[in-house]
């Protein structure tokens, strides 16, 4: 009975583990299932987001699709319309500045007409530069000059007897095509430079310029521009350089192609003819006194010399090469030689090629040294009137502090007007008036001007004069002023 009683009890402890397995295992499966329903549902919600994210994304595809498809044809037209505005009304501009690339005097001579035939010539130039431009290529032509300064100094050089001409010709070049003017911009070089700069910022910009030539072949003051717009090998091969003068060290170092419309434009400058006063200068240096004094008086004129500024330049004088000026001669004493006035002093050569503006270089002048001392060391009432003796009757008549019944020989009218010249005309190398008797530049740059209170040894870009009133302009670029007037003298 023990036995079963044993085997009772084990078989009940196991029922009991049993119970508590099955117990467990129902827990553990309930949980199992719970956890295992969770993750279902959040795998299904997880599904049906997907679902959700797919169906939009295949719908975004599509409408990107589309969207691509019509950006993708935008484009091809838009490219299309580029294309064919960049080629629509395609021009060729040139630019000029008229002052130094000048057209042929056969053209200019012929007034209206002329300009018209300048025009045509310029335009079929232009094209044939330029060959691989559409045929229906406008050429557009623009020319800044200052017409009045340009026509007087073509007339003092003889290249233009009429100065209407000039005047007639620009407008026939205006009239000649639509797209063609000769503007005037009146005296200052810079409202040429500025204008053609800006025209060449603006249309380097714009594709439909094809070409842009430029007349500016005589200025280096254009290289640094240059340097600054020609970036790239598409704004280079886009701008070319009319070759008129010949082209300065500095723009050909740019690199700019150079083009030559020779037959249009002169090669040269305007070469300063002499008037027949310089002439008779020439003649007279180194002659004996006698055959000199022989010249001066005139075999065939009367003996008298004038007695006005007038009469000494009664020939109209062309532009003049630049100021001549004596010798000092030791202890002021002087010959026959020197009282003719033929011991001078030449200017440095660099002074032939200075221009000082519209109205260009005074007329030479050769003076003796003796009269000129002789005359400055006049003083008070006894001094020489200027407006007397250089233009004509004094304005102040009787009441006029000055000389008037002096009677002057040619060589003190000279030294009259050589020291009248010393006070800057008020109108500068803007001055119209044919015989004005005050300076447009200073006489007294590199010349032995011992005589007017200089140093005596005629310093290469030097101004010898002490007090000048003459301000930087009026003297060569780079030139040392030494003695400016006092309140001149901040700018030097």
């Amino acid at each position: 009975m023990a036995q079963f009683l044993d085997r009772y009890r084990i078989i009940e402890a196991q029922k009991e583990d049993s119970v508590s397995f099955i117990k467990d295992l129902l827990v553990y499966i309930d949980k199992l299932e719970n956890d295992l329903r969770g993750e279902n549902d959040r795998l299904l919600k997880e599904l049906e987001d997907a679902q959700l994210d797919l169906d939009d994304a295949r719908r975004s595809r599509r409408e990107m699709q589309q969207q691509l498809t019509v950006t993708s044809q935008r484009l091809g037209q838009y490219n299309t319309d580029n294309e064919f505005l960049k080629h629509r009304n395609p021009y060729i501009i040139v630019l000029i500045d008229g002052d130094g690339t000048i057209f042929h005097e056969e053209y200019i001579r012929q007034g209206l007409e002329g300009g018209k035939k300048a025009a045509n010539a310029l335009r079929n130039a232009a094209l044939e530069q330029c060959p691989n431009i559409s045929d229906d290529v406008e050429v557009i032509a623009k020319i800044f000059a200052n017409v009045s300064g340009l026509a007087k100094a073509m007339g003092r050089v003889g290249v233009l007897d009429n100065p209407q001409d000039l005047r007639e010709f620009t407008l026939g070049f205006t009239q000649g095509k639509a797209s063609f003017d000769f503007i005037d911009v009146g005296h200052g070089t810079e409202r040429a430079d500025s204008k053609i700069r800006e025209a060449t910022r603006w249309n380097i910009r714009n594709h439909n310029c094809k070409q842009i030539l430029l007349g500016v072949s005589h200025d280096a003051g254009y290289a640094p521009f240059l340097d600054e717009v020609l970036r790239d090998e598409s704004t280079t091969r886009r701008v070319s350089i009319i070759e008129g003068t010949p082209i300065v060290r500095e723009l050909a170092a740019t690199g700019t192609r150079v083009l030559n419309f020779d037959h249009i434009f002169r090669n040269d400058k305007l070469i300063e003819r002499q008037s027949p006063y310089s002439q008779f200068q020439q003649l007279s240096h180194g002659l004996p006194p006698a055959q000199l004094q022989a010249i001066v008086n005139g075999r065939n004129q009367s003996p008298t010399p004038p007695n006005t500024w007038a009469g000494v330049t009664s020939i109209p004088l062309t532009t003049p090469p630049p100021m001549v000026f004596p010798v000092t001669l030791k202890n002021g004493t002087s010959g026959a030689f020197a009282a003719a006035a033929v011991n001078v002093v030449t200017p440095h050569p660099k002074l032939d090629d200075w221009v000082p503006g519209d109205r260009g270089l005074d007329p030479t002048l050769t003076i003796s040294a003796v009269v000129l001392e002789r005359t400055k060391r006049r003083a008070g009432n006894t001094k020489l009137c200027n407006n007397h003796y250089l233009r004509g009757p004094c304005p102040k008549g009787d009441e006029c502090v000055f000389e008037h019944r002096h009677k002057a020989s040619e060589e003190e009218l000279k030294a009259i007007a050589y020291l009248t010249r010393l006070n800057p005309c008020v109108n500068g190398q803007d001055c119209d008036v044919e015989y004005c008797i005050y300076g447009h530049h200073c006489p007294s740059v590199g010349l032995n001007l011992a005589a007017v209170g200089g140093n005596g040894k005629g310093e290469e870009g030097v101004c010898a004069a002490f007090g000048c009133r003459f301000g930087a302009d009026g003297h060569p670029l780079g030139t040392v002023i030494r003695h400016p007037k006092k309140w001149d003298k901040e700018y030097y």
